[in-house]
């Protein structure tokens, strides 16, 4: 459980990619420690407190975690590495053919979980349970998903709320982890989902990415970075999603068996037939923002 956040001299959340590697003018959000950026080949990318980490971020390290999106980058579905392995074997098994599974292999608490369902003498994968699969369709995938988000953020409202008005001694703890979570939901709303066809020679990849910016400025950066490796590619926009950021890394855990490296690039992908892609993400309904999310799309976040 790392801290990915920090406090800029604005009061402006910035994130730990948003920064270069070493000593930065950011603060802990929690006790306004100064921070360093973690960014090496091993451990995730993270800040690391200067002087000796505060309690609150030690307190997560080792008991629970800081407040992140559901489902946003794990889909393991909270469950132990055992679980999610036989449920992987029973999904080959049973849920690639669309048979019945047999009550007598599954275990009763993925069911209260909402992973499996059914009635009867046999059971099958729930929306939910296929997300570990990959195997929820994009839409499907972001009807489950969003829900949950806003459900998180009020969440944090309430508790932010409830320890301020009583006077709690960790209401600073409670309001941190309200703006923490607000600015990952608001960078997943501001961003647009795009998928690019990229034809080097007679080959043809794929990339799937999110950007804030115009697109074509993002285009330009990557066709210098293809460059690197490619003489002459050519890039075309498949599709463009506002505020679909959402689903950026299920999309790359969903198509993984499609990843193609290029060297530190791993955004790229090749498909045999790219129609089935691209008609999942054209099922992606147009994302209408509610009043909530309008409010956090309109200014950056700051503490």
């Amino acid at each position: 459980m790392w801290l990915k956040f920090g406090l800029a001299p604005n009061k402006e959340i910035k994130r730990i990619n948003e920064v270069a590697r070493g000593k930065t003018n950011l603060t802990c959000i929690y006790c306004g420690g100064q921070l360093i950026a973690k960014k090496g080949d091993v451990k995730r990318h993270h800040f690391a407190h200067a002087g000796t980490t505060c309690k609150p971020v030690v307190k997560r390290q080792k008991y629970k975690s800081f407040p992140g999106l559901p489902y946003y980058d794990s889909f393991n579905v909270s469950l132990p590495g055992k679980d999610l392995e036989r449920l992987k074997v029973l999904w080959r098994e049973y849920g690639n053919q669309s048979i019945p599974i047999p009550r007598d292999l599954t275990d009763p608490r993925w069911k209260l979980k909402g992973l499996l369902q059914g009635t009867g003498g046999g059971l099958e994968f729930s929306d939910l349970g296929k997300i570990p699969m990959g195997a929820l369709p994009l839409a499907n995938f972001s009807r489950v998903q969003e829900p949950l988000m806003l459900q998180e953020l009020e969440k944090y409202e309430r508790q932010s709320e409830r320890a301020t008005k009583a006077g709690y001694s960790n209401a600073n703890e409670c309001r941190a982890d309200l703006e923490i979570y607000r600015a990952q939901l608001r960078r997943i709303l501001i961003n647009q989902l795009y998928f690019l066809e990229i034809r080097i020679g007679r080959n043809t990849i794929y990339k799937i990415g999110v950007t804030a910016r115009q697109i074509e400025k993002r285009i330009l950066e990557i066709e210098r970075d293809l460059k690197e490796h490619f003489s002459s590619p050519i890039i075309n926009i498949l599709g463009l999603w506002p505020h679909r950021g959402n689903v950026e890394l299920y999309f790359k855990h969903r198509y993984k068996r499609f990843n193609c490296r290029i060297g530190k690039l791993t955004e790229y992908f090749q498909f045999s037939k790219v129609k089935p892609v691209l008609n999942d993400l054209f099922a992606l309904e147009p994302k209408v923002c509610s009043k909530k999310e309008l409010e956090l799309i309109a200014s950056p976040i700051h503490f």
